[in-house]
C-alpha cells in the first residue's frame, strides 16, 4: 500500500480535488452553500422551539425556559438568515443574475416571515396532534404522539419547510423535507399545501407531490401516493416545471393504505373515503366511497392435520 500511495496519491488528489473541476464540490469560494448537517442542526433547534424538551436529551429547565427560548430564537434568526442568503446567492449565480444585490434582503424577509409565523404553525400542529389522538385508538396521550409518531415529525418539518418555500428560498426547504423523508419514510415536497388537522397513520411510503393542495382534517394511511400522472415536456423535450401536476384533496377525506391518486386535474371531494389500493386518475364527487372489488381468495386443502399436532 505504501508503494501505491507513493506512486499514485498525488495524481489521484489532483483528479479529485475540489479546488479544481469537481462538479459537486461545495467550496467556500464557489458554491458556498450551508452543508446539510448545518441545515438539520438548525431544524432541530426549531423543533425544540415548537416542542420544548421533547426531542432532546432532557426536559427544559422550567425556571430558565423563557430566557433560553429568547436566546435560541436569536441564534435561529442569525443562522437561518446566513443559510438563506447563501442559498439565494447560489441560485443567482446559476441564473447568471446581474448583481441584483437583493439576496440579503430576500433572506431577511424569508426568515422574518418564518419567525413571525411560528405561533400560527404551532397552532396548526396542535390541531395535527389532536387529529392523531382522536384518529388512532392506540394513542394513549398527546405527548406520546409528539415524542414518537413519525407522521407528526414529518408534518412538523413540512410546515417549517413550506414557510421557507413560500418565500422562494432555494434548496434549504428540500434539504429539510428530505431529512424528514429519511427519518420517517414519508416524502412530502415542501411546496405542498396542507391544512390543519392532518394525520398520517403509520406513514411509511407516503408520497405527497409539490403541487398538492390538501384541505382540513385529512387522514392518510401508509403507502398513499398523491402524485403526477405524467410530466409535460417542451418542444426541446425538456420537462416543464411550475405547472399543476398533483391532485387536490378537500376537507375531511380519508385515504386508506396503498391508494394511488394521480394528476393535476384530479380532485377528491370533501368527506370522501378512498379505499386501500385504489388507483385513481380522475376526480371523485364529495361524499363518495371508492373501493376496489374484493378479490375472491382461493383456498386449497392442505395436508391432514395429525391428531397430536400442537402449536
Amino acid at each position: 500500500m505504501e508503494k501505491w500511495l507513493e506512486n499514485n496519491l498525488s495524481t489521484l488528489t489532483d483528479a479529485l480535488s475540489p479546488c479544481k473541476n469537481c462538479p459537486v464540490a461545495n467550496t467556500e469560494r464557489d458554491v458556498n452553500l450551508p452543508g446539510t448537517g448545518a441545515v438539520i442542526a438548525l431544524l432541530e433547534k426549531l423543533l425544540g422551539v415548537l416542542y420544548p424538551g421533547c426531542h432532546g436529551q432532557a426536559p427544559v429547565v422550567h425556571d430558565t425556559c423563557h430566557s433560553h427560548l429568547h436566546d435560541t430564537l436569536r441564534d435561529i434568526a442569525v443562522e437561518l438568515c446566513d443559510q438563506c442568503q447563501r442559498a439565494f446567492e447560489y441560485a443567482c449565480r446559476r441564473a447568471k443574475c446581474e448583481n441584483c444585490d437583493d439576496c440579503v434582503v430576500k433572506a431577511r424577509q424569508a426568515v422574518t416571515a418564518l419567525l413571525d409565523g411560528l405561533p400560527a404553525i404551532r397552532d396548526m400542529l396542535q390541531q395535527d396532534i389532536q387529529a392523531a389522538y382522536e384518529g388512532d385508538p392506540a394513542a394513549m396521550s398527546t405527548m406520546e404522539i409528539v415524542m414518537s409518531y413519525p407522521g407528526l415529525y414529518a408534518i412538523t418539518i413540512h410546515r417549517i419547510a413550506h414557510a421557507l418555500y413560500a418565500q422562494g428560498v432555494p434548496l434549504i426547504p428540500r434539504v429539510m423535507g428530505e431529512h424528514a423523508h429519511s427519518r420517517t419514510g414519508i416524502d412530502i415536497h415542501p411546496g405542498a399545501t396542507i391544512g390543519p388537522g392532518f394525520f398520517i397513520d403509520h406513514g411509511t411510503g407516503v408520497v405527497i407531490g409539490e403541487t398538492c393542495r390538501i384541505g382540513k382534517r385529512v387522514k392518510l394511511y401508509q403507502g398513499v401516493t398523491l402524485g403526477a400522472l405524467s410530466f409535460a415536456k417542451d418542444e426541446h423535450g425538456v420537462l416543464v416545471k411550475g405547472i399543476k401536476r398533483h391532485p387536490d384533496v378537500e376537507d375531511n377525506v380519508v385515504i386508506y393504505a396503498g391508494a394511488t391518486i394521480l394528476g393535476g386535474d384530479t380532485v377528491i371531494g370533501h368527506d370522501a373515503v378512498i379505499g386501500g389500493n385504489v388507483w385513481l386518475i380522475h376526480s371523485v364527487p364529495p361524499g363518495s366511497k371508492v373501493y376496489n372489488q374484493t378479490p375472491k381468495p382461493v383456498i386449497r386443502p392442505g395436508y391432514p392435520i395429525p391428531d397430536d399436532y400442537s402449536i
